[in-house]
């Protein structure tokens, strides 16, 4: 099905009219009548930075890119985008954050707005009429750019995790159909080693998928990092059962994934080194737009990853936020900035350009054709919706993005699973890592 600004504009059209109405597909309407639209007018001689992530998929940046040059042309302030790769984002930030100067906006990961919430503009107004307008926030995404009620980022995106294979090579293996479970999976994975095609996940401090692997690993045997009130429990029978499971997935994998940051699941597996991992949907994108990989491409399949003994998916997934810096010296023309890039038809333009890469921050998105454009699609489109945050089961705040900052977790399993210290150990020193942050 192939997806056109006309279609996307037209729907677009068809959701303000229903919102208008008070009606529409989410029903919505009423919430919007209640929540006025704000101005925002730019300061005499406005300028702008940007700091953001190095793109995976290069429709998602020239669209993003797109919407920054009309919002320049209907306004006349310039905008300069910085890109940084994805493990540079976070320090580039905190620096800025800290030194009051630098980026006055950026694009950041997870809860990292929250290290640094008193060095960020109110986006309270902005983010309650978005809301309203556009069918309401995932909490999830929403939980990530709050702080006491006010939001101190806007959430972007979330960048679906799902499980990439080689159709072909899990049917040699003498598989029919991908496992739904962990005790299934790890069958596979013993099989695909055997066949010499095995599987790979990064246990290295790796921001996205890195973090992902590990928070999986953990949820998916019921442990926690903390409870509802931030008392630390990662010292767990749960947390011991799942770095037993994570070690003998870890015996099936290509060696080396120790070191493994954001790119070396990806390259290993279009080199045809792996033939199972976790990644965005970009991985997809690179195999189909080389034609010397037209035959990968075709042989790809993505699936959510596997249930655990906790009975349910439990999944973390990429996020993003943007915020806006306090030292600014254009907090206004920052605001207007937001909200061009939050109308309808440029965020419609950005999911598409993005190809599922980037899942979507508010409900009514979930409409736009890319979702149902490509059955590889169908894993990445509820990542806003199933996305559990990083802090579980506690609060997100300075505690839990510390945490997550300092790779606690990904560490943990690293130094289990590759026999530096004994499980015991590792979950002692993840524990009073932990206990360093939540005081």
């Amino acid at each position: 099905m192939s997806i056109t600004r006309r279609k996307l504009l037209a729907g677009s059209a068809g959701l303000a009219a229903g919102l208008t109405l008070g009606g529409g597909k989410f029903g919505i309407g009423n919430a919007f009548a209640q929540v006025a639209e704000p101005t925002y007018t730019p300061e005499a001689g406005a300028s702008l930075r940007v700091l953001r992530w190095v793109p995976f998929v290069p429709g998602e940046e020239e669209a993003f890119l797109a919407n920054t040059r009309r919002f320049t042309e209907a306004t006349g302030v310039e905008v300069r985008i910085d890109k940084e790769s994805w493990e540079d984002v976070r320090p580039k930030a905190a620096v800025a954050a800290n030194v009051g100067s630098g980026p006055d906006l950026v694009m950041s990961w997870f809860d990292d707005p929250q290290q640094y919430p008193d060095k960020l503009v109110d986006l309270t107004e902005l983010g309650e009429y978005l809301g309203a307008r556009d069918g309401g926030w995932y909490p999830g995404l929403e939980g990530y750019a709050k702080r006491d009620d006010k939001f101190i980022a806007l959430p972007l995106c979330a960048i679906g995790n799902a499980i990439c294979y080689r159709d072909s090579h899990m049917k040699a293996a003498g598989f029919s159909e991908f496992p739904n479970d962990t005790a299934g999976f790890l069958e596979l994975c013993k099989a695909l080693q055997a066949n010499g095609t095995p599987a790979g996940f990064p246990h290295g401090k790796a921001v996205g998928d890195g973090n992902n692997y590990a928070h999986w690993l953990l949820w998916s045997h019921g442990g926690k990092m903390v409870d509802e009130n931030g008392n630390v429990t990662i010292n767990s029978p749960e947390t011991l059962a799942a770095i037993a499971y994570a070690q003998e997935l870890y015996k099936t994998f290509i060696p080396g994934t120790e070191s493994w940051l954001d790119v070396n699941n990806n390259r290993a597996f279009l080199a045809g080194q792996v033939s199972l991992t976790a990644n965005g949907v970009s991985m997809y994108y690179a195999a189909t737009n080389d034609p010397a990989m037209a035959e990968l491409a075709e042989d790809m399949r993505s699936v959510n990853l596997p249930i655990g003994p906790v009975g349910e998916s439990v999944e973390l997934h990429q996020t993003s936020t943007i915020s806006v810096f306090s030292h600014t010296k254009f907090p206004e023309a920052a605001k207007a900035y937001l909200k061009f890039i939050y109308q309808n038809d440029a965020m419609n333009d950005w999911i598409e350009g993005a190809s599922a890469y980037c899942c979507q921050p508010l409900r009514v998105y979930e409409s736009n054709p890319v979702w149902t454009s490509n059955p590889i699609h169908e894993s990445y489109s509820r990542a806003s919706a199933s996305l559990r945050p990083n802090g579980y089961a506690g609060p997100l705040g300075a505690a839990s993005a510390g945490t997550m900052a300092d790779y606690v977790l990904v560490d943990m399993f690293a130094e289990a699973v590759t026999g530096r210290s004994s499980p015991e150990d590792a979950i002692a020193s993840a524990e009073r890592r932990t206990a360093r942050y939540y005081r």
